[in-house]
């Protein structure tokens, strides 16, 4: 494979990588989740966590119970990669939308641009790994939600499961 052509396969991998992200906070696929990062990476969000992706991934299915629905639609991501190395980092523009409880008995809306800034490494067994990720906030908006109660869908038995039957889009951690 030229140089070239392994630098745009690898480009690949990666934006999978970052939309793997998203499948699995958005479907609450604590082990794909956990199988995104590399054992010593770290995760910062802002100002609701810093500190390394296990405490993150328990963090985070700590929130799956208070969170009904999450959207995460990546736009542009920026990658450079040195595939020789096995590292590359890159930039995700992405709008992130919650629905979490408002503390008082009720639900908010929690709409965020955000940008994931991002370092990538190859591990051993040929996968691309976020070995840091660090969140910023361009525009956080939280207001309550309006209009009558929502059904919210079942998202860990979503219908994908069985209409999509890739190994990409299964369950769990990447075969």
């Amino acid at each position: 494979m030229t140089d070239a052509l392994a630098k745009l396969v690898a480009k690949d991998e990666i934006r999978d990588l970052a939309l793997l992200y998203s499948r699995a906070i958005d479907r609450k696929d604590i082990n794909l989740l956990r199988d995104l990062y590399t054992e010593d990476a770290t995760d910062t969000h802002g100002d609701s966590f810093d500190g390394g992706q296990k405490d993150y991934c328990d963090f985070i299915e700590r929130s799956f119970p208070f969170m009904p629905y999450s959207g995460h639609h990546a736009c542009n991501h920026l990658i450079d990669v040195d595939v020789e190395a096995g590292t590359g980092c890159g930039e995700v523009y992405a709008l992130a939308y919650h629905v979490i409880p408002d503390g008082k008995g009720g639900q908010m809306e929690d709409l965020m641009a955000v940008r994931y800034i991002d370092n990538y490494r190859r591990c051993a067994d040929g996968k691309w790994r976020f070995s840091k990720r660090v969140v910023t906030y361009d525009l956080k908006i939280r207001r309550p939600l309006a209009g009558p109660e929502v059904a919210f869908p079942d998202f860990v038995n979503d219908p994908s499961y069985g209409e999509l039957a890739m190994p990409l889009f299964q369950r769990g951690a990447r075969g």
